[in-house]
């Protein structure tokens, strides 16, 4: 039984830590124009600025917006500086 235990434990400690991946961005809308600056989250394995546009491209456009640009991506400790510009586009999308 001990073995078992111990076995879960090194599993368990040999799996990557979970990451948080943020991409801040510039999208718009049309008829009538509006421009807006968010923050969304990424998956992990898009935290960079191509692989984020990818992911955020499509649910924006569900939403009726149009992605202009990914300006970065960073962790969650860039969240608290950003959280005031992105106003209602923050973690939305």
């Amino acid at each position: 039984m001990a073995r078992i235990f111990i076995f879960i434990a090194l599993l368990l400690a040999a799996l990557p830590a979970s990451a948080e991946c943020y991409a801040d961005y510039k999208a718009k809308q049309d008829d009538p124009l509006r421009l807006a600056y968010g923050v969304a989250q990424v998956s992990d394995g898009n935290c960079d600025p191509g692989s984020a546009a990818n992911e955020l491209a499509p649910r924006l456009a569900s939403a009726g917006w149009t992605l202009l640009a990914v300006l970065s991506t960073f962790g969650p400790e860039g969240l608290g500086e950003r959280e005031a510009s992105a106003g209602d586009h923050f973690l939305r999308y």
